[in-house]
């Protein structure tokens, strides 16, 4: 049996969370499969099945594909959050904040930033509610026209008097929003509007934002930014092909990234795709020594009521304009596909 955490030289075998809500465990047996990381679904099985689901109890459905194994999470305890969480549908609050038919659709985008701002959101956006884009906020002027191609409507601010209504919508989307721009009143409409069955979706430097609040840690998947290398051209590996934004997806594909290393890693979660490892640059003198075998860019999870979609993906300026980048239409595809998962339109992470 494999272990799943590693601290030190001594390897655990389980970890309880949450006065035993929570269990990192493995389910064995004829392609059963594996969990890794308290059940996010990286996995083996015999004869290629079995890389199961590894759910919080455990459990491993013997339905995935890859034959892949991990025996270590890149840290020494997954930290407890005290919320449920995991891939397991039973973390999720049917509250009436999906989308149902006949209902508009509507997602709110959010990009303020308190740190260095990407190129691709531009200059920082007027006061207010929907305001005049600049030439530059590319990122920002993208999401309303793929939205627009599915039938779905786009508020998007900067304004933190505006953070507010979030019931009014099936999603909201953090874009390339860094460091502490929430105050406690924002903080709590975000809380309560994913305990309520709200869909949350994470883009890019949504990973280095609101340091300080364990709990929007935890919705990122129990991980958070540390560092990363350059921009650079990498390969893309397709390890889950059943969710619906990755369904399209070739096994492995040409994108350009800066790659993000994360501590913590995640845990609790549907990993989608992960970065090849010859791609990343490791092992720096100040930076990340690297994720080894398996350096997940995009997950899923239920989350204290609500469902998150995560992606590290979305630097490029050109994937957000007309300039050719490889990689690009799969992006939008799989960011488009996720936001509609987490709203509620279509099925949502499917392990």
């Amino acid at each position: 049996m494999k272990s799943l955490l590693r601290s030190g030289l001594a390897l655990a075998a389980a970890v309880s969370l949450s006065a035993g809500l929570f269990a990192a465990g493995v389910s064995t047996g004829n392609g059963q499969g594996n969990g890794y990381g308290g059940g996010s679904s990286y996995g083996h099985g015999d004869d290629g099945k079995g890389n199961g689901r590894g759910d919080d109890r455990g459990r491993g459905n013997g339905d995935r594909k890859d034959d892949k194994v991990v025996d270590t999470i890149y840290q020494d305890n997954v930290k407890d959050y005290g919320v449920c969480r995991g891939t397991d549908p039973v973390c999720y609050h049917e509250w009436g904040n999906g989308w149902s038919e006949g209902e508009a659709k509507r997602i709110f985008v959010w990009s303020r930033t308190a740190g260095p701002r990407h190129a691709h959101l531009g200059t920082p956006l007027a006061p207010g509610l929907n305001p005049p884009l600049n030439a530059d906020n590319v990122a920002q002027a993208a999401i309303i026209a793929w939205a627009a191609e599915r039938g779905i409507q786009v508020d998007y601010t900067e304004d933190l008097t505006r953070f507010s209504n979030l019931n009014n919508y099936q999603a909201v989307v953090f874009l390339g929003s860094n460091r502490d721009t929430l105050d406690d009143t924002a903080q709590t409409n975000l809380l309560q509007y994913v305990r309520r069955g709200g869909g949350f979706v994470g883009v890019h430097n949504a990973f280095g934002a609101e340091y300080h609040w364990d709990w929007y840690e935890g919705l990122l998947g129990g991980a958070n930014f540390y560092d990363h290398a350059p921009n650079r051209a990498g390969t893309v590996e397709t390890v889950n092909d059943d969710d619906v934004s990755t369904a399209f997806m070739p096994k492995t594909w040409a994108f350009t990234d800066e790659w993000y290393n994360l501590e913590p890693y995640p845990s609790y979660v549907n990993v989608l795709l992960e970065v090849d490892k010859a791609t990343s640059l490791n092992g720096r003198a100040t930076g990340h020594p690297g994720h080894g075998e398996h350096h997940p860019v995009s997950w899923c999870h239920y989350y204290d009521g609500g469902k998150a979609f995560l992606t590290t993906l979305g630097h490029d300026v050109a994937l957000y304009t007309d300039a050719p980048l490889a990689g690009e239409d799969l992006f939008k595809q799989h960011l488009m596909s996720g936001i509609e998962s987490a709203m509620g339109i279509t099925p949502f992470c499917e392990v």
